[in-house]
C-alpha cells in the first residue's frame, strides 16, 4: 500500500515558498541530494495542489523547467483543484475533492509513495489521517513570509517521530513520521 510523503525544501524560518508563491530562493539549493535522490524513484505518484501545480519553479530558466523535480521524475500527478484546465495536460488528473485525490493517487502509486507538494494539500492528507511521512530539506535562508511548511489556525498538535537527518553542504534533511 503506498505511504503519503509530504516532501518539501524550507526556509529556516518556516517558508517553503516566499510572498506571493516565489520559489526563486531555491535555484541556490537544488544541489545534490543523495536523501531526495533515493526519495524519487521511490515515489510513485504526485499528489499536489493547484497553486503548487501552476506556481512559480525553482528551475524556471533553468534545464528542467516545467518537470517535477527538475525532470528526474515522471509518472502520474494528480492536481487537487476546484478549476480544471479547459485542455487536459499529459500525466496529469485534475480532481474535484481530496477523498477522490487520495483514493487515485494511492492505487497509482502502488507500494511506492505518493509524494504530496504544496502547504494546502499537505494540511488536507494531515487532516484526513492519511499523511504518514514529512520530509523537509532545510535549507539556510530566512525568507521572513510566504507560505509556511503547515498553517493550521486552531489546529491541534500532531507528535511526529524523527526516522533520520542527513546534511549536504546546502540543506540539512529532516525525515519524520506520523507517531499515533
Amino acid at each position: 500500500m503506498a505511504t503519503f510523503l509530504y516532501s518539501a525544501a524550507m526556509s529556516l524560518d518556516g517558508f517553503i515558498s516566499g510572498p506571493g508563491g516565489d520559489v526563486s530562493w531555491m535555484v541556490d539549493y537544488l544541489g545534490p541530494n543523495p536523501v531526495v535522490d533515493q526519495m524519487i524513484p521511490q515515489t510513485g505518484a504526485i499528489l499536489a495542489g493547484n497553486r503548487t501545480f501552476g506556481g512559480d519553479d525553482p528551475y524556471k530558466g533553468r534545464p528542467g523547467e516545467g518537470e517535477v523535480f527538475g525532470g528526474g521524475w515522471d509518472g502520474p500527478q494528480f492536481v487537487l483543484t476546484h478549476r480544471s484546465p479547459a485542455e487536459q495536460v499529459p500525466g496529469v488528473t485534475f480532481v474535484g475533492d481530496v477523498e477522490t485525490a487520495i483514493a487515485q493517487s494511492r492505487a497509482a502509486a502502488g507500494d511506492k509513495y505518493v509524494n504530496i507538494v504544496g502547504a494546502s494539500v499537505a494540511a488536507q492528507c494531515l487532516d484526513a489521517g492519511v499523511l504518514d511521512e514529512v520530509l523537509v530539506s532545510v535549507t539556510p535562508v530566512l525568507l521572513g513570509d510566504g507560505t509556511r511548511l503547515f498553517e493550521h489556525p486552531g489546529g491541534k498538535s500532531v507528535r511526529l517521530k524523527q526516522t533520520s537527518v542527513s546534511h549536504t553542504p546546502q540543506v540539512t534533511n529532516m525525515w519524520y513520521r506520523i507517531a499515533l
